[in-house]
């Protein structure tokens, strides 16, 4: 069964997701502009407009990327994508995420990923999610919603050099589990 890497729409009682357009540039990038965001991120520096643009055609260009809305003020709040589908192997990976630091604390995080997870398993039995190796707020943001480091992985930055990433994995049986 083929994913669809772009649903038109996903919506909770928190957040929702519509497809990254084109002209979403400038409204992301004032959530994005913020140094802090990106503070134990790979890439530091993507809170820098050229930076910040590289990130933005590379997410348009995937097919797979959402803008993120609070559902209750219809503000942007961060994005988030779909990349490495492998439906031979039945999982896809779940990144290049972000949200304002308002945002920031685990309800709107798990959230997202709720919707986004719940949306993969309808076709997938495993969620990836690579996550820096110093970006310890993600690695306990993945863990909180069940994920399992199961590996590291070298992965290039945009116009960088390789980086470690942590490999995090949650399988469809554990998401079901009952808590």
């Amino acid at each position: 069964m083929n994913m669809n890497l772009q649903p038109t729409h996903l919506e909770n009682d928190l957040i929702k997701l519509v497809p990254l357009a084109s002209d979403d540039l400038e409204r992301l990038y004032l959530v994005a502009s913020d140094p802090l965001i990106w503070d134990q991120h790979p890439n530091k520096f993507r809170y820098k407009r050229d930076v910040f643009q590289a990130f933005f055609n590379e997410a348009i260009a995937s097919g797979s990327a959402f803008l993120i809305f609070d559902a209750k003020t219809n503000e942007v709040i961060g994005s988030s994508r779909y990349y490495d589908y492998d439906a031979a192997k039945g999982e896809i990976a779940i990144g290049y995420t972000f949200l304002a630091r308002s945002c920031w604390g685990g309800t709107y995080n798990r959230a997202l990923k709720q919707l986004m997870i719940d949306h993969a398993f309808e076709s997938v039995g495993s969620v990836l999610l690579h996550i820096g190796e110093g970006n310890i707020r993600s690695q306990k943001a993945a863990m909180k919603i069940g994920g399992k480091k199961v590996g590291q992985i070298e992965m290039e930055m945009p116009g960088e050099a390789y980086k470690l990433n942590y490999i995090f994995e949650i399988t469809k049986e554990d998401w079901n589990k009952p808590a």
